[in-house]
């Protein structure tokens, strides 16, 4: 196990007023179970220290805690209980705010053991799937394991193709690696930009970068992580990209 990534801004041990409430019965979030997905998720909490609320099922109260490592080749991470903490054996529900929505996963152990003489440190393997409820404006659609969804476009002459990992009605994600990043910076304006979004859906639209964040993926290694929002939109764009999102969240239910 790694130890903990170095971040000057690493929260400090969350209080109880910080604790997350669990998704809300009739919600309707989306499941992750991609284990690249589930430790890149896990490494940006560890990262941030951000706070992670935990339910027994055997107790009605919260304990809190932070990621305190992710390994970076095996699917394994460590918990960090807040001083004092314990949990009780059984099924526990973890919650936590991941960027603009929250994530939550099922762990059960009959023991929680802790690493020796850490009684604050706890071994524990990934979650076979996390619940991701968004809460940003408009919904967010993973691309799907086996299809390659890419952005295509020019920036001063130089030709760039990197690929999709979500997209929505206001905008798309994309990652590479660093050094297909280059000139690639937040407020810079991408026209006339090529979105293969599946086998027979092409779209043509410009994008801001909003978003330029640089992590290190569970398998990938190094990544720069590039979020741009669609400008100029016409209205004939905009519901042909409904009907593609309305279609592909229809096959994932099925």
């Amino acid at each position: 196990m790694n130890d903990p990534i170095p971040n000057e801004f690493r929260k400090g041990p969350p209080r109880l007023q910080d604790a997350v409430e669990p998704i809300a019965a009739g919600s309707k979030p989306h499941e992750m179970t991609d284990v690249d997905d589930i430790g890149d998720s896990l490494a940006i909490l560890a990262e941030n220290g951000d706070a992670v609320s935990i339910y027994p099922a055997s107790s009605a109260e919260v304990v809190m805690a932070r990621i305190q490592s992710v390994s970076d080749d095996q699917p394994r991470f460590v918990l960090e209980l807040n001083e004092g903490e314990k949990l009780p054996p059984g099924e526990a529900t973890f919650v936590a705010w991941l960027r603009s929505a929250k994530l939550q996963f099922t762990l059960s152990d009959p023991a929680w053991n802790s690493l020796p003489e850490q009684p604050h440190l706890i071994p524990l393997e990934f979650p076979e799937r996390c619940q991701v409820l968004n809460r940003r404006a408009t919904a967010r659609l993973e691309t799907p394991l086996g299809v390659y969804f890419t952005a295509s476009f020019v920036l001063n002459g130089k030709p760039y193709e990197l690929q999709l990992y979500d997209f929505s009605q206001g905008g798309v994600g994309m990652r590479c690696a660093p050094r297909d990043a280059q000139g690639l910076h937040v407020g810079r304006k991408l026209q006339r930009v090529r979105l293969e979004l599946g086998p027979d859906a092409v779209i043509i639209a410009d994008l801001e970068i909003r978003l330029s964040r640089t992590y290190r993926s569970f398998l990938l290694g190094e990544q720069v992580q590039i979020g741009c929002q669609f400008l100029n939109m016409s209205e004939g764009m905009k519901d042909d990209l409904a009907k593609l999102i309305d279609k592909m969240n229809s096959r994932h239910k099925r």
